[in-house]
């Protein structure tokens, strides 16, 4: 059979590679912790979860959603983003509902790109945001983040060629897999930059309360308030680990948004409206579970770095997300891939490469702090037991 050339950018990716040495491991008996996926184990809210239940009685509830009916999720977002950025947001046009921020950064291509135009994206950077633009027949130019530059993109690099050819550029901090945060001042420095260049700044925001100093995380329509070339994503999966629920939306510039929906209507409706009140609930109902969810993963942070560092393995201490991004072992700089791939056949522990997120990314190994303290440290022990092999 033939098939568009489009998808063969995306015949393997970091998450699928990871997922075959797993079940090789499984074939030879291993018992696995997996630190591969950035999937909460954490409860959903009590509160949450009341308001889903309420709604599954509720035969109203159970047909198709279009647009409209989307308006109460639509008005909850925009008040809680009111609250808490302070930027006034119009529900009708500023808003759109979306199966989790990673439809979105896969979807706005399409409505953004014409064929061999290219994406600004991050590397390394997470494999949505490149396989969006491989199906929209676009480019991607990577932009490598450095450890030296805070694993920021450094504008001024980007070649003219390309800027005449570009019509977007993604960015997402705090950073999925490197855990920086960037400032406000960056953020600023990208809005005048995409004016300059005419380009729609995306910023992908799923870790925007995985922080654990005492400072939010910057918003890019803070450094945009008139929204004057800027959409942000945002997903119910991280901050309220409703994953499985798939619950995001989309904020920011009226003529995109309209266009992301655009392409959004010929491809699906809508979640089930009892998700959607179970999301309200989480955006407007008590936050006390989103505190404990980050006290949480800071207890598993400093567990699994101290662990680390007993193994002889130092690595920086993040200050956001459910990940550390740790640098190899000399040995293993230059085969992040076999590093994981060999760690799981051999010790059980699944980690993805560095590799698999940009070639700005090999050499390093995210973990993902997915388990209690106790089961990471195990993961640790047996890492030390491999290196030491």
């Amino acid at each position: 059979m033939r098939f568009a050339n489009r998808i063969q950018p995306l015949q393997t990716n970091v998450f699928a590679d990871m997922d075959r040495a797993k079940g090789r491991a499984i074939a030879a008996g291993r018992s696995l912790i997996d630190l591969s996926l950035g999937s909460s184990d954490l409860p959903v809210a009590d509160h949450v979860l009341e308001a889903i239940a309420q709604s599954l009685t509720d035969s109203s509830t159970h047909g198709y959603l279009l647009f409209n009916r989307t308006r109460p999720f639509r008005d909850a977002v925009a008040q809680w983003y009111t609250q808490r950025y302070g930027i006034a947001v119009d529900p009708e046009t500023e808003v759109l509902t979306l199966i989790g921020s990673q439809e979105g950064t896969a979807h706005l291509p399409l409505a953004v790109l014409n064929p061999g135009e290219f994406a600004l994206l991050q590397d390394p950077g997470y494999p949505s945001h490149a396989g969006g633009v491989h199906l929209a027949n676009g480019q991607v130019y990577p932009m490598p983040l450095r450890e030296e530059n805070q694993f920021l993109p450094v504008f001024e690099d980007i070649p003219a060629p390309v800027l005449a050819q570009a019509r977007m550029m993604v960015l997402s901090y705090p950073h999925n897999p490197t855990t920086a945060i960037a400032p406000l001042s960056f953020f600023q420095q990208a809005v005048a930059f995409c004016q300059r260049h005419e380009l729609i700044l995306v910023h992908d925001f799923p870790y925007g309360d995985l922080v654990f100093g005492a400072a939010i995380a910057p918003s890019i329509l803070q450094a945009d308030p008139d929204k004057s070339v800027s959409i942000e994503f945002f997903t119910l999966s991280k901050s309220y680990n409703m994953g499985g629920f798939r619950i995001g939306y989309a904020i920011g510039n009226a003529e995109v948004i309209q266009a992301l929906r655009q392409v959004k209507a010929v491809v699906d409706f809508n979640q089930y409206l009892g998700i959607m009140n179970g999301a309200i609930a989480a955006l407007l109902g008590p936050q006390e579970h989103l505190q404990q969810s980050v006290a949480t993963f800071r207890q598993r942070r400093d567990a699994f770095v101290q662990a680390l560092q007993q193994i002889g393995w130092t690595v920086p201490v993040p200050d956001a997300t459910m990940y550390i991004w740790a640098k190899l072992p000399p040995a293993w700089q230059q085969d992040s891939l076999g590093f994981c791939t060999q760690l799981v056949e051999q010790t059980g522990v699944v980690a993805s490469a560095g590799a698999g997120f940009g070639k700005s990314g090999e050499g390093y190994v995210r973990f993902a702090l997915v388990h209690d303290p106790d089961r990471l440290t195990e993961a640790v022990q047996r890492i030390g037991q491999f290196l030491g092999s």
